[in-house]
Formats: C-alpha cells, sequence, structure tokens
C-alpha cells in the first residue's frame, strides 16, 4: 500500500465517537511510529484549528524522536497518552490534510540523495532535527498564519523520507525547519518593534 492509502486506513479505523494517541499505539504499534506522526500532522494543514492540539500532538512527536534517537520504545506520560479528542471533529481535519501527503508522496522517490539518510552519524542529525520541527510546532503562535502549518510539512517529510530513506524529502524537512525559524524571528523582531514604538509613543 502507498503512504497515503496506509493513512487512509489508519483514519477509517478509527474509533466513532473519541480518540486518544493511546489508541492510535493500540491500533498501529512502534512499528507505526512514523505513520502516527503523519497522522497527526495533517490536522495542522488546513486552515481551521483545533484548540489544544498542537501543544498534546506536538509533545508526543517529539518523543517519537526521542525513542527513535535513543533506539527505545516509545514512552508518553498519562497526560498526552489519555487525552481524548472528538473523532467527529478530528476526522475531517485529517481526511482534509491528506492531500499533503499525496502531494509529498508523488515528489519522493526511494533511495534518492542517500547521503542525506546513510550513516549513524547522519540519522543522528536527522532524528535531532524531527525534534527540533516538533518543538517548533508546540510554539505558541497558533494564532498566526503558517505558524503550524510550516514544521507540520517539515515533520511530514522527515517522516515520509526516514520511512522511504528518500534524502530528497528529508532535505525538504530541513528546509521547512529554516523557515520555520526565520518566519518566526521575524514575528519576535517585528512583535519588539512594534512595543517599542507603542511603547515610545505612550512613555512619550
Amino acid at each position: 500500500m502507498s503512504l497515503g492509502a496506509q493513512i487512509e486506513a489508519m483514519i477509517e479505523r478509527m474509533p466513532p465517537d473519541h480518540v486518544s494517541l493511546g489508541d492510535l499505539l493500540d491500533l498501529f504499534g512502534d512499528e507505526g511510529l512514523l505513520l502516527i506522526t503523519i497522522l497527526l500532522t495533517l490536522v495542522f494543514l488546513i486552515p481551521v484549528s483545533i484548540p489544544g492540539v498542537s501543544t498534546v500532538f506536538g509533545a508526543a512527536i517529539v518523543l517519537v524522536g526521542v525513542s527513535r534517537l535513543s533506539g527505545r520504545q516509545l514512552w508518553l506520560p498519562a497526560r498526552v497518552r489519555d487525552r481524548r479528542l472528538s473523532s467527529a471533529r478530528l476526522r475531517p481535519a485529517l481526511a482534509g490534510g491528506l492531500r499533503w501527503v499525496h502531494r509529498l508522496e508523488r515528489l519522493s522517490r526511494p533511495h534518492r540523495l542517500p547521503a542525506m539518510v546513510d550513516g549513524r552519524g547522519l540519522e543522528a542529525v536527522n532524528n535531532l532535527a524531527f525534534i527540533l520541527a516538533a518543538l517548533l510546532l508546540m510554539l505558541p503562535f497558533s494564532f498566526v498564519p503558517f505558524s503550524n502549518t510550516i514544521p507540520a510539512l517539515a515533520l511530514m517529510a522527515y517522516s515520509i523520507g526516514f520511512i522511504q530513506r528518500d534524502g530528497g524529502a528529508v532535505l525538504i524537512g530541513h528546509l521547512a525547519n529554516i523557515g520555520t525559524m526565520v518566519y518566526f524571528g521575524a514575528l519576535i523582531g517585528g512583535g519588539g518593534l512594534v512595543a517599542q514604538e507603542l511603547f515610545k509613543r505612550f512613555a512619550g
């Protein structure tokens, strides 16, 4: 099955009323962690956001990265594992984000640019970049357009790259990470200038 078809099957197998990360892990196990990561990023690729999701999903993806980096089985704290979300709200968001999976899947080529994925040291670097993308996803900028979308695309590209051993997809992930940091830097810098200007006006 293609990655897109596997993700569609995961969405179909979700419980009908509520779903938690624990439910997903019980369904797909540690072998499907990267597929679950792709699934979790889908909700950030559409304009409508679900409040509070970026913190919970981002924390789970950080722990997936730590699990990959350490070579140990994934552990989730009970608060993250048991957080329940409405399937009725989640399923349309996941389905809406699937088009990005199909786009990246069409662009992906297994074993392309092996220099980006081969070697234990490079694998560690890539997993650290994966964790960085998840941390960027968790930052409290969800009210700003594209603040969740860009790091979510990075995570999806990394996941597809790791599954397919596609260095090109991993490279896209790195570029999206850089783009996110530049974007957030501009937001913080611009906000600082606005605050400074307002302070001058009121102080004067």
